[in-house]
């Protein structure tokens, strides 16, 4: 048992990348589908960059720097879309994001890109939302998405679809969850029940776990009762690569449970995680969600090309939110920043393959199915290149 002092790591990333939380103001209520502003789109239209920089975090103003190269990098991808990018900074702050917002509204802006942390987008687009201007956060917390405000951040809800969808069809019908015992794994939890009916699959049950090691063992216990008494071919775990997946990728099987009797299903980037636990027997065969693997590869290449080293893992979300700004107002229409355009069903081509936004705020992305043979990683179902095929 010795992978269990890698446990003290695992509380660091509460819904994906981002580390949000979940006690939040709420939506944004709005009145009519086609809220936004109208604008000329012959001439650059005011696009207000927020990113998190004046934190006096030196990880965090690396991240900052990303996220504007990759929106620098979207409006050269563009070529003729007519934007004028201004940066505002946040601080990473809720009072200093509404600030920001505020003053980008003063000084013209149609739409805002970021900022990255709930909080302040939820900040940002309560502070914009009497001037019409929609918020293009992001954040993957969704508990702020909706009215004005988007999300671009990746969610449970869209991964537990694609992944639990694809073990669906392969006639692993009967779901249980292991998830974190606080908010983040509540989300996870409701993604898996959601995304098993979704796609015709019964929903079991789930077992949770505590940020201890008294904790993590006692799950070990708790899953195998769950999976003996509900009789589940498959279990779907949020555990992350810096958290608890080691922990649990030794334990399950060591109890057990592995990934040829009981399908393992991630929510998170198991990709990531070390050649050990890859390579690890109980996990083979297991299944989680990658990005489209040759719209990243040709993202993170123009970007190094262009800056001479590698984007942030969150970069690809602020050239999302440009490119998708960039698309709109290359239309030409004076309604091109509404919900309306935002939430077209076509989408729109991003750092890591199409992408849309939802009605309720959320987006939907087009992910590949993985899993591990012989301890490397192997796509087993491509990620769709547009919408309303397979995997959609």
């Amino acid at each position: 048992m010795a992978a269990l002092h890698r446990i003290k790591n695992f509380g660091l990333k509460a819904i994906g990348t981002l580390g949000l939380g979940l006690a939040l103001a709420g939506c944004i209520e709005t009145n009519t589908a086609s809220q936004g502003p109208k604008i000329d789109a012959s001439k650059p239209v005011l696009v207000g960059l927020m990113v998190p920089s004046g934190s006096g975090n030196a990880q965090t103003e690396l991240l900052a720097n990303s996220l504007i190269n990759a929106a620098k990098l979207a409006m050269a991808d563009m070529g003729d879309a007519k934007i004028d990018m201004r940066i505002y900074p946040t601080g990473g702050d809720a009072n200093q994001a509404a600030a920001a917002a505020q003053r980008a509204a003063n000084e013209g802006a149609k739409i805002l890109v970021g900022p990255l942390f709930a909080q302040a987008a939820n900040a940002a687009g309560t502070a914009v939302v009497g001037n019409s201007i929609n918020v293009l956060s992001f954040s993957n917390n969704p508990d702020i998405a909706g009215g004005n405000v988007f999300i671009l951040g990746d969610t449970f809800a869209n991964t537990a679809d694609r992944v639990v969808g694809y073990a669906a069809a392969q006639g692993k019908k009967s779901i249980a969850a292991l998830v974190r015992a606080d908010a983040a794994g509540t989300v996870a939890a409701n993604a898996v029940e959601s995304a098993a009916k979704r796609n015709g699959a019964a929903y079991v049950g789930v077992a949770k776990y505590e940020l201890t090691n008294e904790s993590a063992v006692a799950a070990i216990s708790a899953t195998k009762g769950l999976i003996q008494q509900t009789g589940a071919t498959a279990l779907v775990m949020d555990a992350d690569a810096a958290g608890a997946l080691p922990v649990f990728a030794q334990l399950l099987p060591e109890a057990g449970i592995s990934s040829a009797t009981t399908q393992f299903i991630g929510l998170t980037r198991w990709d990531k995680t070390s050649d050990q636990v890859r390579s690890s027997a109980g996990v083979q065969g297991a299944l989680f969600a990658l990005n489209d693997t040759s719209a990243t590869a040709s993202f993170q290449k123009r970007y190094s090309a262009a800056y001479g080293k590698s984007p942030h893992l969150l970069a690809g979300k602020a050239y999302d939110g440009m490119r998708a700004v960039g698309t709109l107002l290359q239309t030409g229409s004076r309604d091109a920043l509404t919900r309306k355009a935002l939430t077209r069903s076509a989408g729109f081509s991003g750092a890591n393959g199409v992408f849309r936004f939802r009605a309720d705020g959320t987006n939907q992305r087009a992910l590949a199915v993985a899993t591990f043979r012989e301890g490397q990683v192997v796509v087993v179902d491509p990620a769709p290149r547009s919408f309303g095929g397979t995997g959609f």
